[in-house]
């Protein structure tokens, strides 16, 4: 609990991954990818429930081994066009059924496997303050950004400074954490807002998983973060 608003994280692992196949429990830095989440999810006690909402046996079993409660997310929840929002209303509705509702809830995808616990608390600690009705975190980037037109490439900042450092900043949505009022996820059935807070996070912690070429790049940088550790 935060000033006195209740959270519930859900951690959405469904078994179906077409990029990376069994990629929520396939290993990065010696322990299933899921785990990383749930070691974050531990540091923050803040968070009043977190489950792990899955329509997989062999990822509930690895989940419950590392300490996680497990939520059997219907198949029909889980196909490729299942959107997230759907695990996040099951599992609001499992819980409410029981008696126990929050006021916010949060996603925690496991591809995200280097955020650190206090950015969670800072995007919990910026939802609160702004009693917004959903929240998105976003990486910085000075990238000459435009559109193809014919062939052509058309910057959206025409003359912009050819130094990337005297360029204006834009932002991109990171999927490394979402958090939405109950009541607005309720009523609009998704995560997206008019006015969509929005925090900024490390490029690091906004890494994601999506296919081969990313589990590789997290291994290194796992392996590189050992090393600094151990020096």
């Amino acid at each position: 609990m935060l000033n006195g608003k209740t959270f519930l994280a859900v951690v959405p692992a469904r078994g179906g991954s077409k990029s990376v196949p069994r990629k929520n429990i396939r290993e990065l830095g010696g322990k299933p990818l899921l785990v990383h989440t749930l070691e974050q999810v531990a540091h923050v006690p803040e968070i009043d429930r977190a489950v792990v909402s899955t329509d997989d046996t062999e990822i509930a079993v690895v989940a419950a081994r590392a300490g996680g409660e497990v939520l059997r997310r219907p198949t029909e929840f889980a196909t490729d066009a299942a959107p997230t929002e759907w695990a996040l209303l099951h599992a609001l509705d499992e819980f409410a059924a029981k008696g126990q509702t929050f006021d916010y809830v949060m996603v925690l995808e496991p591809t995200s496997p280097f955020r650190s616990p206090a950015t969670i608390m800072r995007c919990m600690e910026a939802m609160v303050g702004a009693a917004a009705p959903s929240l998105m975190t976003v990486v910085e980037t000075r990238s000459n950004i435009g559109r193809l037109e014919n062939g052509i490439f058309r910057p959206l900042v025409p003359g912009a400074p050819r130094r990337r450092q005297e360029r204006q900043p834009f932002y991109v949505e990171s999927s490394t954490v979402y958090i939405c009022r109950t009541d607005h996820l309720r009523r609009a059935k998704m995560l997206v807002a008019d006015d969509w807070l929005a925090v900024t996070v490390p490029d690091a912690e906004a890494f994601d998983i999506n296919d081969e070429l990313d589990f590789a790049v997290a291994e290194a940088l796992c392996i590189r973060s050992a090393g600094a550790s151990r020096a």
